[in-house]
């Protein structure tokens, strides 16, 4: 197994990308099931076919939401997901250790389980992601703060139509689009529903509400907070934890 130079409590960035940058995901329902290889990975049981069980279990609602099946023992996830994103070759995390060696297994479940989707679905072979995922330790909260911005808002913002230059002048609307978009967890983290796959107290107890997090985006993005913000994709860029 693996072993990662960190421990329980310890806060996580794990990015990976696709072999010679190439799609990890392809289409909508692809993006669908990323999501639901988050939820359903993260419990300390491992079950040999788990999606082949649940389309039985869960029939319609396979495809329209997450539900852990009343069949199936008291979901006990192994790590926290603070925040997400995906694209379509290339994905960023920022975990949060509960249990030892919880984010090597994880992620082991994550890599498997979307290579051989992608192989089966595609016809294909071989390896989907360019290597092993990169980790890297958040070692304080000003970091995870500005690190939560830059996955689950900024890294979506290059799908934005005229990407950050437009975000830039159009805030209230690029915002209001990344919340919409589905396969990242800013719209979970500001929704006021059932938090599924994340786990939203860590942000919530530094934020206090959805204006103060859109306040700090928007400071990070064309304010105060604009330079110090830069640095951290600037240091993103040349760790290799870019888009």
């Amino acid at each position: 197994m693996r072993k990662e130079p960190f421990s329980v409590g310890s806060f996580v960035h794990v990015y990976n990308r696709g072999n010679r940058k190439q799609l990890i995901v392809r289409n909508a329902q692809d993006k669908w099931h990323f999501l639901q290889m988050l939820y359903y990975f993260n419990n300390e049981v491992s079950f040999p076919t788990p999606f082949r069980e649940l389309k039985k279990l869960l029939k319609s609602d396979f495809s329209k939401r997450l539900v852990w099946p009343n069949a199936w023992q008291e979901r006990k996830p192994i790590v926290d997901i603070i925040s997400f994103c995906l694209s379509e070759n290339h994905f960023h995390l920022l975990l949060k250790e509960i249990k030892d060696g919880g984010i090597t297994l994880f992620m082991r479940k994550l890599g498997t389980g979307m290579t051989n989707y992608y192989n089966v679905k595609y016809k294909d072979s071989g390896r989907l992601f360019q290597g092993a995922y990169k980790a890297r330790l958040v070692d304080n909260e000003n970091y995870l703060k500005y690190l939560s911005a830059y996955i689950q808002f900024k890294n979506i913002l290059y799908l934005y139509p005229g990407g950050i230059e437009r975000a830039v002048q159009n805030f209230d609307d690029a915002f209001d689009f990344v919340k919409n978009y589905s396969f990242c967890s800013l719209g979970e983290y500001l929704s006021n529903g059932d938090f599924l796959i994340i786990k939203k107290d860590i942000l919530n107890r530094i934020f206090a509400n959805e204006h103060d997090y859109k306040v700090f985006c928007k400071d990070c993005l064309i304010g105060s907070l604009n330079l110090e913000f830069n640095s951290v994709a600037d240091d993103l860029l040349k760790s290799d934890f870019s888009r």
